[in-house]
């Protein structure tokens, strides 16, 4: 079987989703999104920590920076408009004496960003955040805030379906080209004019099947979440962060309430041995030899990854997650974190030539096809603004 369409989309993420909204806008008409999936949100999309982030921390001139506060104000909009979950919580980040620098920092680059930012002292820190670790100096972000993705990606995908110019098809593999026009699928063959390769965590395999990119590859880091007890969940209003180690992309273990009410602690960025591997061991593969491979080389000629390594692995121990805790938030005691089924990997790019994790997104254009590498945090708060960049370069 052979179908045919003027844009094949390749992942129903986030990405693929806001990226198909922007084109009916330019006026393509035919769009098919293809998902490997069953459903919705089984990745990265759906099993985010939920948080709209406001812009902080990403240098000056990446699409990061470049599309955060962006698509931060566009997200919320949306909720609001269609009545979807929403909380602005807002967030402070908190350090001691040794690490103001990075602080100030984080400021800096929040300005170059435009994204709103205030140095509160502690008195304003109690105000906002009473039980948050003590702190000379700390940053304020109002424009953080919490949403439901699951509640989002429903959303767009109606929202799409309505206007009979978008066709999912779901339970739906890439397996390579014909030639430069046509996807094989395990569901049949399919003839595009444009192609767009929005696959998440196996977006690096699809772009060297394109010969594009053969220089990334991707690195999964597994994010496990624990929560304070509910009759605990007092001691957080919002989000209580750390500042973070500005040589990888991670944030650092911090505390969220989250829309169910619940107040996470998490995620860890522990190295994985599967792109799906959510549970103990549970997508080995020949690959996971390669992964555990660039593990072992990755530790000992990048030291950014070399101190992510060590410290989020630890996280894994309750004893070393409660000490992590207690450094944002003093009261938190043992028996007040209990376990979730909260899970999700990060798709974490390297640059094999220079052995260092990639901190941005990458955009490859090869003719008619396009490739989005590396769209990990905050890649569902840019979505929005994201693709308005995407569609105007493609």
């Amino acid at each position: 079987m052979e179908i045919s369409c003027h844009t094949l989309i390749v992942g129903a993420g986030i990405t693929g989703l806001t990226i198909a909204r922007e084109l009916i806008e330019e006026g393509v008409e035919d769009i098919v999104i293809i998902e490997k999936e069953n459903s919705l949100g089984a990745h990265a999309s759906g099993r985010n920590s939920g948080v709209l982030h406001a812009g902080i921390y990403y240098s000056p001139g990446t699409y990061k920076a470049r599309f955060c506060v962006e698509g931060n104000r566009l997200m919320k909009e949306y909720c609001r408009e269609n009545g979807l979950a929403l909380k602005e919580t807002g967030k402070v980040i908190v350090t001691d004496e040794i690490r103001q620098d990075v602080l100030f920092e984080l400021k800096k680059r929040a300005d170059q960003s435009g994204a709103e930012s205030i140095i509160i002292d502690h008195k304003q820190l109690r105000e906002i955040e009473p039980y948050a670790a003590p702190s000379e100096k700390a940053l304020y972000s109002p424009n953080t805030a919490v949403i439901n993705p699951m509640e989002i990606l429903v959303s767009i995908k109606e929202e799409l379906e309505s206007t009979r110019k978008v066709r999912f098809m779901f339970g739906t593999s890439f397996s390579g080209l014909r030639d430069s026009s046509i996807a094989i699928t395990n569901q049949g063959s399919i003839r595009f004019k444009k192609f767009i390769n929005a696959a998440g965590s196996f977006a690096d395999k699809i772009a060297h099947s394109f010969g594009v990119g053969s220089q990334y590859k991707v690195l999964p880091f597994k994010g496990t979440y624990k929560r304070l007890v509910k009759k605990r969940s007092y001691l957080v209003r919002g989000n209580i962060y750390p500042v973070p180690d500005l040589r990888n992309p991670f944030l650092g273990v911090h505390f969220t309430r989250g829309i169910d009410g619940y107040v996470y602690i998490g995620p860890t960025a522990i190295p994985a041995f599967g792109r799906e591997e959510y549970g103990l061991l549970n997508d080995l593969s020949i690959e996971s030899l390669s992964i555990l491979g660039r593990d072992i080389l990755l530790f000992f000629t990048n030291d950014g990854f070399r101190a992510a390594a060590v410290s989020e692995t630890k996280k894994y121990l309750r004893k070393y997650l409660l000490s992590e805790a207690k450094k944002l938030l003093p009261e938190v005691k043992m028996d007040d974190i209990q376990d979730t089924p909260k899970v999700g990997i990060r798709p974490q790019l390297v640059d094999w030539n220079s052995k260092k994790l990639v901190m941005d997104f990458i955009l490859l254009k090869d003719g008619d096809s396009l490739h989005i590498l590396n769209a990990i945090s905050p890649a569902f708060t840019c979505s929005m603004a994201f693709a308005k960049h995407v569609v105007k370069e493609f």
